[in-house]
């Protein structure tokens, strides 16, 4: 009869953290354990499994294959456990998550607050900035689960839909646009123009939307570009300009009638938030659990 495959805890280890390194330390042996194991699976199978890029490990196909049936395998043997015993083994370790500022702002802790009690030994390592950085944090291996306001270029990267969003300009109750309910895409160029800096997911859907109007920003007043939706809303109260804000951003202000929120006519400003993972690289368990809480829970349309 033929054995069973040698060593696939390991394997797994190693595959999800990219890192025989850090697989050791997870597992509490050396790294020339973690080696040793891994060449024995390889010797057993008669293919490699990992190929060494940029300092850090990466699946080869045969190794991607293998990581599905070890993870398969690995999560029977855990569901046997609970069975058995009535207890579930507690999923251990780190999640990476970067985030822009939207999603991190406003949707983000809902959704740790809802996996921290699910999974209480894993710690969170969050980070939020624009959606550039996130997309470089994520193409580097820095973190393995990405949150945005805009859908990746490159095809490496999975994206699927998170929430929605909508953009809308903000006035401040004393403007001569205060009264209105919208403005005409022709007619914002009278206005002194406040953005988000290029990078950002809202910065990128406004001038996607721009585009498609056939317009760009050239035909704009831009006066000032800032890094935080703080930082905009602060500028227009004190009547530097209009701006063009998220609507989950602006949602506090405009309700507590500190901002008055417009449409633009002509304008297409719907847009879309992703939660983005690398398909180069296998999820570690946390980073798993956390995609399938958010494809499972519903996460709600705050615009309105």
């Amino acid at each position: 009869m033929t054995e069973p495959l040698p060593h696939l805890d390991t394997f797994s280890e190693a595959a999800e953290r990219s890192s025989f390194t850090a697989a050791a330390r997870a597992l509490g042996v050396t790294q020339a354990a973690v080696s040793q194991r891994v060449q024995t699976l390889e010797r057993e199978l008669g293919v490699p499994l990992f190929r060494r890029v940029g300092g850090k490990v990466e699946l080869t196909e045969a190794g991607r294959k293998l990581h599905d049936y070890a993870r398969r395998i690995i999560d029977l043997h855990h569901e046997a456990r609970r069975e058995v015993t009535g207890r579930a083994a507690p999923v251990e370790g780190e999640l990476a998550i970067a985030a822009s500022s939207i999603p991190g702002d406003y949707l983000l802790p809902a959704l740790l607050a809802a996996f921290g009690p699910l999974h209480p030994r894993v710690r969170v390592r969050a980070a939020v900035s624009d959606s550039a950085g996130v997309i470089g944090k994520l193409e580097r291996g820095e973190v393995s689960v990405g949150l945005v306001g805009r859908k990746p270029d490159d095809a490496n990267l999975e994206a699927r839909h998170l929430a929605d969003d909508r953009m809308i300009l903000v006035v401040p109750p004393g403007h001569a646009l205060a009264r209105k309910k919208s403005v005409p895409l022709d007619r914002l160029a009278a206005h002194p123009l406040v953005l988000r800096e290029a990078g950002s997911g809202l910065r990128h859907a406004f001038e996607a939307a721009l585009a498609r109007a056939g317009k760009s920003l050239a035909d704009l007043r831009v006066a000032l570009e800032l890094g935080s939706n703080e930082a905009i809303q602060g500028a227009v109260l004190r009547g530097v300009g209009v701006a063009v804000l998220s609507a989950l951003a602006g949602r506090k202000e405009v309700a507590a009638g500190r901002l008055v929120a417009l449409e633009i006519d002509g304008l297409c400003c719907d847009r879309e938030m992703f939660v983005v993972t690398d398909r180069r690289r296998v999820l570690p368990v946390p980073a798993r659990l956390f995609v399938n809480l958010i494809d499972a829970r519903p996460v709600p349309d705050l615009t309105s």
